[in-house]
């Protein structure tokens, strides 16, 4: 290990010379790597016993470590240094500045700041310098961050109907699989834990439980209703047609089925989005290339806001903790509604009829040539 000495200003300051490349990896593949800087200063423990304490690493949430561990890789492989300093974060974030994502290399500058800490190095992400360099990449090369397009009730209708028209246990699964993650408003890692067990049938339709969430870190669990509908929108009698179909009587309700088999572990959270595309491009929906399964969530409260559901309403069916979330989704669905430009051609004879081509309908004979 390094030899650390502190000065009387409190600065840590490397006395050594860095440890060799092995040991790098072994410490970003530390549990404890990822963890805010407030927690890891305050570790008055020796790396060893970090990652032999499994409790630590249940503190950090598995996919903050591995995209922290793959920047870390990524620092390495463009061949910056550790322990860094300032100068090498400037270099590296002018190397990367035009061809990567703003946001990417915010994270990156988080990831590498969090390990300096961790080791008692000084942090060189905070030099002025760098954070100038970052505020200046994202002011010139910053572009609006992709957004998936909400499916709409319409669009999931058309999916479900040409579903329908295929016998297969796949096809069952599929159908099962898009109407609880619609009308539950899952993310996709809720939507591929879900277990038999998790089921609670009422009713009035199904509660699942969600025993681990992006918004409970602590496992509290939260509860899910999802209503019983009519078919072929219901999502209660898709799931039960799946189950029945598939013999699933324990462990995870959606899995890959192949003709007649079904594997024992759960579809990939990737799969929900494919999976959803797929279907999509089938049933010949315009928009297929910009959904994903993300798509689900911000349809079901896009629908839900139009038919009248209260704020309250639409956030706890789909455990939303910001409420500015749910009104981005609202209001992306609603920019034609109650629109002042709308208002204006209507005043003055310029609104577009319903049905019509996208060519300009004057509808008043005082609109000069």
């Amino acid at each position: 290990m390094n030899t650390i000495q502190q000065s009387k200003n409190g600065v840590l300051n490397e006395m050594s010379k860095p440890p060799p490349p092995d040991v790098f990896l072994n410490l970003v593949e530390s549990p404890a790597f990822g963890m805010p800087d407030s927690e890891i200063s305050n570790l008055c423990i020796l790396p060893e016993q970090i990652t032999s304490n499994p409790y630590i690493k249940a503190a950090t949430s598995p996919n903050t470590r591995r995209a922290y561990q793959s920047d870390i890789r990524h620092f390495e492989k463009w061949g910056g240094p550790l322990p860094a300093g300032p100068e090498h974060l400037v270099q590296y974030l002018l190397h990367f500045a035009q061809s990567l994502n703003a946001r990417t290399l915010s994270r990156r500058l988080v990831a590498l700041g969090n390990w300096h800490v961790y080791q008692g190095f000084p942090d060189p992400s905070g030099h002025s310098a760098v954070v100038k360099t970052m505020a200046g990449i994202v002011r010139t090369h910053g572009r609006p961050k992709d957004k998936s397009s909400a499916l709409s009730a319409e669009d999931l209708v058309r999916i479900v109907s040409n579903l329908e028209q295929d016998s297969s246990m796949r096809s069952a699964r599929d159908i099962a699989l898009l109407l609880v993650g619609f009308f539950g408003a899952f993310r996709r890692s809720e939507l591929v834990a879900i277990q038999v067990a998790h089921l609670t049938w009422k009713d009035d339709g199904l509660e699942i439980l969600i025993p681990h969430s992006k918004t409970d870190q602590e496992n509290e669990g939260q509860v899910c209703a999802v209503p019983a509908g009519t078919p072929p929108l219901c999502p209660v009698h898709a799931l039960r047609k799946w189950l029945d179909i598939s013999g699933i009587h324990d462990g995870f309700l959606f899995r890959a089925a192949r003709k007649k088999n079904i594997d024992d572990q759960p579809l990939t959270a990737g799969m929900v989005s494919l999976i959803l595309k797929k279907h999509a491009r089938e049933a010949g929906i315009r928009q297929q290339k910009k959904l994903s399964s993300h798509s689900l969530r911000r349809g079901l409260a896009s629908r839900a806001s139009a038919e009248g559901a209260s704020i309250a309403a639409i956030m706890r069916q789909g455990r939303w903790k910001n409420v500015n979330t749910v009104m981005e989704y609202i209001e992306a669905a609603q920019r034609f509604e109650d629109n002042a430009a709308s208002q204006v051609m209507k005043g003055i004879g310029l609104e577009q009829k319903s049905g019509d081509s996208h060519e300009t309908v004057f509808s008043r004979q005082s609109v000069p040539d």
